[in-house]
């Protein structure tokens, strides 16, 4: 493990003083016992509180919507992930037997969770102004490329509502269809209608994730987004 977790310190940018704290943020609660959980909460109120101290002294002129918009694209899960196979996170997890045999090292929610615990643990290990110089650095190209006037810096729902306003349409409805899954890993379905568009469908953790990912099918469907 030491050598593995020498690759990864070179990889973060970061040594830690205690290597449990960095084996801790690597486990998956599918490995039974202690896991990433607990740093992941941590870590995750610290990239937002992070994020936003940034782009509050970045955009000095940037309205509160606005900061709120482009601070959601820098720590949403897909951001997270992203961040977590540059850093080749994936080869470092520690998984339980059946999230291994199902790719969970690929899956985005648990890189993106790895992420979050990982920089919990920075924080417990060094404080506050290490993390924010880790964040900085991990989040540097992201965040320079980053205009408050960009129209993708808004959530799909908005960009659907302006796209529809502009051309003096209905609003869109959601619809929730269903939710599925025990209180603590909740599955929520729900449906988009779009005048003159066939209804298009989002899944996620949370209704909203559902609503985002509906609507951005909308957009899809519209020609103003494409599919990625």
């Amino acid at each position: 493990m030491k050598s593995s977790l020498d690759k990864l310190e070179r990889k973060l940018g970061y040594s830690f003083k205690d290597p449990d704290l960095a084996v801790l943020a690597l486990t998956h609660r599918s490995c039974g016992g202690r896991n990433n959980e607990r740093l992941e909460f941590l870590g995750d109120s610290i990239v937002n509180f992070l994020i936003a101290e940034d782009l509050f002294r970045r955009f000095p002129e940037a309205r509160e919507g606005q900061l709120s918009r482009l601070r959601a694209r820098m720590v949403r899960g897909q951001t997270l992930a992203e961040l977590a196979r540059e850093f080749g996170l994936g080869d470092f997890l520690l998984l339980g037997s059946g999230e291994l045999k199902s790719g969970g090292f690929r899956r985005e929610s648990i890189l993106a969770d790895v992420v979050e615990a990982l920089l919990g643990a920075i924080y417990l290990d060094s404080g506050m102004e290490t993390c924010r110089e880790r964040v900085q650095v991990w989040y540097a190209s992201r965040l320079s490329s980053l205009s408050v006037t960009d129209q993708h810096n808004k959530d799909p729902k908005t960009r659907l509502q302006e796209h529809l306003q502009s051309r003096q349409q209905k609003l869109p409805d959601y619809e929730l269809l269903s939710i599925e899954g025990k209180a603590h890993a909740q599955t929520f379905k729900v449906c988009c209608h779009v005048e003159g568009l066939s209804d298009t469908e989002g899944t996620g953790s949370s209704r909203r994730i559902a609503e985002q990912q509906s609507a951005r099918r909308a957009l899809v469907s519209l020609g103003v987004e494409v599919e990625e």
